[in-house]
């Protein structure tokens, strides 16, 4: 989409998998200091757009990396729903912070998000100009593995969880899934953990 992209990440193979995906540059935020990698990177001007899924004690960095004007977009919270600010550096450098979650709009909204899905993003899917990363495809038998991924923080990509049915009386239906999955993967290193009878 015509933009520079900056990410963060906590191990070196997830900053290698964020520069696979394409970013300009990933940084370990367990090893490196964010804000000061990101004024190297951006010479000091910062960047315009801040995607945080962390928020409570990550906000004012993101925000400290904010060029002049620039937007703070939070579309998660597992860092906690609470933070600290400065407000006067906020309004000095004209910085907008908003949020947004699809889970408290209304069908009509979603209807909308999805019909736009449709139209402009996934010509990019079939065409393989975008990927979606799965990790790993889980049986919904074997969810508490599916957690057991997810609290480990070792996955790379999405934890599919697929239901033991999707309305149609056929044992073939959990493949027929999976295999949708994995065409719109498209890549040979998933880990699929269902039982294949």
């Amino acid at each position: 989409f015509g933009m520079t992209v900056y990410a963060s990440a906590g191990s070196p193979e997830k900053c290698r998998a964020c520069l696979a995906f394409g970013a300009e540059d990933a940084i370990n935020y367990k090893t490196e200091d964010f804000v000061e990698r990101v004024n190297e990177l951006t010479r000091g001007k910062g960047v315009n757009l801040v995607l945080d899924m962390v928020a409570g004690p990550y906000l004012p960095k993101n925000l400290e990396v904010l060029a002049t004007g620039g937007r703070l977009a939070i579309i998660g919270s597992l860092g906690g729903v609470r933070s600290e600010i400065n407000m006067r550096n906020m309004m000095r450098r004209r910085l907008t912070i908003g949020g947004s979650t699809l889970r408290a709009r209304d069908s009509i909204v979603k209807a909308s998000i999805a019909s736009e899905l449709k139209e402009h993003v996934w010509p990019l899917l079939e065409d393989e100009t975008l990927e979606i990363r799965i990790d790993t495809v889980f049986n919904m038998g074997e969810a508490s593995k599916a957690h057991g991924l997810m609290e480990s923080n070792l996955h790379i990509g999405k934890i599919a969880l697929i239901g033991s049915s999707c309305g149609i009386k056929d044992s073939r239906c959990e493949h027929l899934i999976i295999e949708k999955v994995m065409h719109l993967h498209r890549t040979d290193d998933v880990k699929e953990e269902i039982p294949h009878s």
